[in-house]
């Protein structure tokens, strides 16, 4: 599908409400709103001007919205359910999270020092929420951009051979529970309970076996490609460059690998049929993400709303204090 844009103001009165712009001269992502005048209630004008969001949404993959008084966790999740009638639990997990209100979260818990590479949101599963949303509270003092990407531009520029193989072969992640390094399978799923895991595998296609001393081992072939349903887009769509062992800082990955097998690891990802997925590869779809990243800086109260399979976001390490909250909706199911 494709969409032409013209940089115009939309109005629910012959007053003018928003201004439309870009975050940097000659990117279209995102597309950012601000408010022409004051008092404009954002989850109101956004439910009125639904299907214009969404047609811009599909045609940037992303908006940001900047200037709105938006300062609380409620009007957040109010503002996702004015245009996202169901909201997503974050139950199936792969990173730290915290649950701040309803089916609002922060973002992912890792140490400031540390970056988080360009991902679509649970895209190392079957099943996964079609937009996602950030909310500033407050800047990092220094550092702690967003980064995002086209994933489009990304499944565009990836070697021709690289995404045969991938689109043949599918990806397989592998996740060992219960070592004390990783997330443990309690937190993962959200239970307690073996055999709500056992349910919960069954139903969405994850092979699963338990070992010695409650630990948990579990593996799923899942799409390396998806064809986004509105737009007919091939968008890149997995995460096996976060999941593999090479993704891992080099003293942690020897010292994981003088004490466990490779496939004992925590985490790691192999083509669907179970053979390894070359270091090379990994690396050059990483220099493709990059290559294809969009940064910009925070300001508390910014609101960006991503399509989750056209656009795909990280975080650059930061100093200070930091807060922003995450809000998934709209569940894709296959």
């Amino acid at each position: 599908m494709n969409f032409k844009y013209k940089r115009k103001t939309i109005s629910l009165s012959p007053e003018k409400l928003i201004d439309t712009d870009f975050i940097q001269p000659g990117k279209s992502l995102p597309l950012v709103i601000k408010p022409a005048v004051d008092g404009i209630n954002l989850a109101t004008w956004s439910a009125s001007n639904y299907e214009w969001l969404e047609t811009n949404l599909l045609q940037h993959g992303g908006i940001l919205f900047r200037n709105f008084s938006m300062s609380d966790t409620g009007s957040f999740e109010h503002l996702i359910q004015s245009l996202s009638k169901e909201l997503i639990e974050y139950s199936y997990r792969s990173t730290p999270r915290s649950q701040v209100s309803g089916k609002i979260y922060t973002s992912t818990e890792y140490p400031a020092e540390q970056s988080i590479p360009l991902h679509n949101e649970m895209a190392y599963s079957r099943n996964w929420p079609m937009k996602i949303w950030f909310f500033c509270l407050e800047a990092a003092g220094q550092g702690g951009e967003t980064p995002i990407a086209d994933s489009r531009k990304v499944f565009q520029r990836i070697d021709p051979k690289i995404k045969e193989q991938f689109i043949q072969k599918k990806v397989m992640y592998v996740r060992n529970y219960g070592q004390g390094i990783d997330l443990k399978w309690e937190n993962v799923f959200q239970t307690p309970n073996k055999s709500e895991v056992e349910s919960y595998c069954r139903n969405v296609g994850i092979e699963f076996e338990w070992k010695d001393g409650n630990h948990l081992r579990t593996s799923q072939v899942c799409q390396a490609v998806a064809t986004h349903p509105k737009t007919n887009d091939m968008v890149w769509f997995n995460q096996a460059h976060l999941f593999h062992v090479s993704s891992l800082k080099p003293e942690v990955r020897e010292s994981l690998l003088s004490t466990v097998k490779e496939e004992d690891l925590p985490r790691n990802v192999y083509y669907g049929d179970g053979s390894k997925i070359e270091a090379s590869v990994i690396k050059e779809i990483n220099e493709i993400y990059q290559q294809s990243a969009v940064t910009f800086s925070w300001q508390s109260g910014d609101i960006l709303m991503l399509d989750n399979m056209l656009t795909a976001h990280g975080r650059k390490p930061f100093a200070g204090t930091r807060r922003v909250l995450v809000g998934m909706a709209e569940p894709y199911l296959t």
